[in-house]
């Protein structure tokens, strides 16, 4: 099987990169996965860029890359049916006017009409393979936008070899017409919290100071929480007073479209307790993750899986499944489970049991953290819009 073009060659950027306009319209103002992989990308990028946003993050992209033209839109595209709209019938003028020589589409969708190259971002294939993890109408939606955009974009970049593999046995593109750009981790941000930054993270997020295990990503069938939920009740029902102190579950992220959360939190019982914090500030998640006892990611699949890149990067031990891209990030620095909660419950069992390999796993993962860098992937990227700008699709 041929591997995608960005894993099969070292990416290179051109002498002189192109201009490339930036769709960050479709950006949510609470940055989830994909609002945070395109900010770190456009702090990276080089060279001549747009970036087209709603006109609440103008001074935000005004700051994050300082040598861009930034255009803010107007605040009525908020709406997914405007933005979409304005994304067809808009963007490709803006595109014609600021003489660019290529479209960046971050977020499935691609403007029809543009006569520019286009290159687009697609995160995963769950919309296709567990299509039951998506509303019925959000499904139809990326699934034909996924086929239209594959069709018609000069370049589809992925954020792992696993989706690439995943997308190719659902739409008519080969593995190799992929362009994989791994996602990074922001250093400055994500490293071991001190014991202070610690505390403050318990305190500000009400943990009273004891030891809990952290789940971080969107609230959504795919991230597979109620089952997290279940699996920590399970546990303290068995807890041994040789492991510490009952942790609680730190539940942190968005609440998306979820079937069962509730339900799972009202059956939990004292000594149990679970906390499900919403949005958390991103400069106390260093001590949120880092301080963890564990950080569970139980997903039913990745595209690429952020927050366990995160949670590693801060020297947390941590679970999560071998279910798609998953494995391409945690390696063998990272404990597995299946995604039914008592397997999750075994696989906590074992690593509150053992702190030496919680001690070791922290530290592999602190060391394979450092292999995935958003420079790295900014390099990729450019590489992609250098490439088809030139006319070598």
């Amino acid at each position: 099987m041929a591997l995608p073009r960005a894993v099969r060659n070292a990416a290179t950027v051109e002498a002189r990169p192109p201009r490339v306009l930036v769709d960050a319209t479709a950006i949510p103002a609470d940055r989830g996965g994909v609002g945070r992989y395109l900010d770190e990308l456009v702090a990276q990028l080089e060279g001549r860029f747009v970036i087209a946003c709603q006109a609440r993050d103008e001074l935000y992209y005004r700051e994050l890359a300082p040598s861009a033209l930034v255009l803010p839109q107007h605040p009525r595209i908020t709406s997914v049916a405007r933005r979409l709209l304005w994304e067809q019938l808009t963007l490709p003028r803006i595109a014609r006017a600021a003489g660019v020589d290529a479209v960046f589409s971050p977020h499935y969708t691609i403007p029809v009409l543009s006569r520019k190259k286009r290159v687009v971002t697609f995160h995963d294939a769950t919309f296709f393979s567990d299509p039951g993890v998506h509303t019925p109408l959000k499904g139809l939606f990326f699934r034909s936008w996924i086929r239209f955009s594959s069709r018609f974009a000069d370049a589809v970049v992925v954020p792992s070899v696993a989706t690439a593999s995943e997308l190719a046995r659902y739409i008519p593109r080969a593995v190799g017409g992929f362009d994989v750009a791994y996602h990074g981790v922001d250093r400055d941000r994500f490293h071991e919290p001190t014991g202070d930054e610690i505390a403050h993270a318990s305190t500000t997020l009400g943990l009273s100071g004891a030891p809990w295990i952290a789940f971080l990503g969107t609230v959504e069938p795919r991230k597979n929480v109620p089952a997290l939920v279940a699996a920590y009740r399970a546990l303290v029902a068995e807890w041994q007073p040789a492991w510490g102190g009952v942790p609680a579950l730190a539940i942190a992220g968005g609440l998306g479209w979820e079937t069962g959360l509730d339900a799972e939190v009202a059956k939990v019982e004292a000594p149990a307790t679970v906390h499900v914090l919403g949005f958390i500030d991103l400069e106390i998640m260093r001590g949120f993750l880092g301080g963890a006892t564990v950080v569970s990611y139980p997903s039913l699949g990745e595209g690429f899986g952020l927050p366990v890149l995160e949670a590693m990067a801060c020297g947390a031990p941590v679970l999560t499944t071998r279910r798609l891209a998953l494995p391409e990030v945690g390696g063998d620095a990272v404990a597995y489970s299946e995604p039914d909660s008592p397997s999750i419950t075994g696989g906590l069992r074992t690593l509150m049991a053992d702190p030496a390999l919680r001690a070791r796993l922290a530290a592999q993962g602190i060391e394979r953290s450092k292999r995935f860098s958003w420079r790295e992937s900014a390099i990729t990227h450019q590489a992609v819009f250098a490439r088809v700008a030139n006319g070598k699709v």
